[in-house]
């Protein structure tokens, strides 16, 4: 099985929703897919939780993000939101979560 994780940086929504939907696309065929918010699209938890985003919600509900960078959320002032969201936050790299181990683990990175 194909192993895919999709590191989303950019904050303008229609890009992360392209994240969302691949991710969500990829899963639906069988591949192993996962999803890190990172950079700019740390700020985009509270609007995509306030407002229920059906793409976001499913992701979560699948267990397929798999964390939200702890540098980044702080950077961007939504640390203290994100934390209360249920989704890990990852540190691993100096603040950042790290690609290496998901390298280790027969995982395709992808940026967006």
């Amino acid at each position: 099985m194909a192993k895919v994780v999709i590191f989303a940086f950019k904050g303008e929504p229609s890009c992360f929703n392209h994240a969302l939907l691949n991710t969500l696309d990829m899963n639906s065929r069988g591949l192993e897919a996962r999803l890190i918010i990172e950079g700019e699209a740390t700020r985009l938890v509270k609007n995509l939780e306030e407002r229920n985003h059906p793409l976001y919600i499913r992701a979560k509900e699948k267990g397929l993000i798999d964390g939200i960078c702890r540098a980044c959320s702080q950077q961007m002032g939504a640390l203290e939101f994100n934390e209360t969201v249920g989704i890990p936050l990852l540190s691993d790299m100096s603040g950042h979560p790290p690609m290496s181990p998901y390298v280790e683990q027969g995982y395709q990175v992808m940026i967006l």
